[in-house]
Parts: C-alpha cells; sequence; structure tokens
C-alpha cells in the first residue's frame, strides 16, 4: 500500500485566546497565505445561515454604489447574525455573488477597509462568483454567510 503524496494540513488556532471550541483556520503547509480569507476552516458548534443577502436598508432601498451596497450587505449580515446570539468571529465561510468582477476589483482598497469596520481581521473561507444577475435588478452584490457559535 502506497503512502499519499501531496501537501500536509496545518491547522490553526483562528485567533489568539478564543473560547474553546473556536473556528480554526485550515492552511495546508507549504501553500502560499491567502490574503483576506482562509483556504478552509474546521469549527465545532450551533451553525448560523444566512441566505443571500444584498444591502437593502430598513426601508428596502439599496444604496447606489458597489461599495455602499457592499458595507450594508456587510451589516446586514452582521445584525443577522446577531440575532442568533453569534458574531462576525463565528464567520467560517461567505460566498460573494458580484454583477462585475471587474467593479470588485477596482474597489478591492475600499472593500477591505470597509470590511475590517464590520467584521474585524476575522477572514472566513471565501469564494467569489461573477453572476449574469441578481433577483433584485439593481443589486451589484448578493453574499450567503455560515457561522458557527462554538457551544
Amino acid at each position: 500500500m502506497s503512502t499519499p503524496k501531496g501537501p500536509t494540513l496545518a491547522v490553526l488556532p483562528a485567533a489568539k485566546n478564543e473560547a474553546s471550541g473556536a473556528a480554526q483556520i485550515l492552511q495546508p503547509s507549504g501553500w502560499p497565505a491567502p490574503k483576506g480569507y482562509a483556504n478552509g476552516m474546521a469549527a465545532d458548534g450551533r451553525i448560523v445561515v444566512t441566505g443571500g443577502v444584498i444591502g437593502w436598508d430598513s426601508q428596502g432601498r439599496l444604496p447606489a454604489g458597489f461599495a455602499a451596497q457592499v458595507r450594508q450587505t456587510l451589516s446586514n449580515i452582521s445584525a443577522i447574525l446577531a440575532e442568533a446570539d453569534a458574531r462576525p468571529e463565528h464567520l467560517v465561510r461567505l460566498t460573494w455573488y458580484v454583477v462585475d468582477m471587474e467593479e470588485y476589483l477596482a474597489n478591492l482598497r475600499e472593500l477591505g477597509q470597509i470590511y475590517r469596520e464590520i467584521f474585524g481581521a476575522h477572514y472566513p473561507a471565501m469564494a467569489l462568483v461573477q453572476v449574469v444577475r441578481l433577483v433584485e435588478k439593481t443589486a451589484r452584490v448578493e453574499i450567503e454567510a455560515t457561522a458557527v457559535v462554538p457551544r
């Protein structure tokens, strides 16, 4: 029987001084460190899942501009998490759907600042997908979130 070849896996704590059961970052050894996301996460606890969240405000209005919609979308996700007694550091996965990849790339610096203002320096596993359109025609971004709240 042969031994499988490939990278070994490092399991890193997501943050120092977190309670037992905190999410862990999965980083195969030898892989370059990701910037602004994790390759994988492991966690044990109560799962909190959002639907596709867009940047509507409490009156159902979308702000003008991509970055403004991202800000409101992340704020909306944070509010949903709070309803489940979850916090941004409990996030283990985000899936971003954007209607224009170039618009996303052109706003990276501002998006990073907005992200850190709302979620801090916690970077879960993430995926970014360009789509033809979203259900709400004027929405520029939709994000799904998964969090795991430690027991």
